[in-house]
């Protein structure tokens, strides 16, 4: 199963990442855009895993502690490729994000995962294969608490990449 563990975010914040996907889908002639149900914040790309690769992510990921905090998404930016770039969302720079990040990949390498080495970059993919008249922008920030990561399973249901969370840590609360 291909597998990564994410941010997922509330009706609210979803809804306003749905706005900007929409703005930009109707200032494009071409590309491929995130399902509303699908915008997320992806944390670690862990790929292809077997039964006992997907139970050492769920086991690395309670071992990390991390307490709530709030992100804030305040840019809309691509990262060029040829045949269209792809869109996304920025997260404002988060010293708890970091963190968090941090510890979560020390966690993995424990369990015995290969992780990315490149810079982590937060970032909501909005569309692939983009070709748009819009140019990256920022906007008034908006954003929400983060009190839980989950660990996500992609797949195609019916020709639709469809992703489901099949574990999830939560934020503890201090005392």
């Amino acid at each position: 199963m291909r597998l990564f563990i994410a941010i997922n975010f509330n009706a609210e914040t979803r809804s306003r990442l749905v706005t900007l996907r929409d703005e930009l889908r109707s200032d494009s002639t071409k590309g491929r855009f995130s399902a509303p149900e699908n915008l997320h914040l992806t944390l670690v790309f862990l790929g292809e895993c077997n039964e006992k690769q997907a139970a050492s992510a769920k086991a690395a990921m309670d071992a990390v502690e991390f307490k709530p905090f709030t992100i804030n998404i305040g840019s809309v930016g691509r990262f060029r490729r040829s045949g269209g770039d792809i869109w996304w969302a920025g997260v404002n720079d988060s010293l708890q994000l970091i963190i968090l990040y941090n510890k979560l990949t020390k966690k993995l390498t424990e369990f015995g995962f290969q992780i990315e080495k490149r810079k982590f970059s937060p970032h909501i993919t909005l569309g692939r294969e983009i070709i748009t008249k819009a140019s990256p922008r920022r906007f008034k920030e908006f954003g929400q608490t983060i009190d839980k990561i989950e660990l996500m399973k992609s797949e195609r249901i019916a020709g639709k990449l469809t992703y489901t969370a099949i574990h999830d840590t939560k934020a503890y609360s201090s005392p």
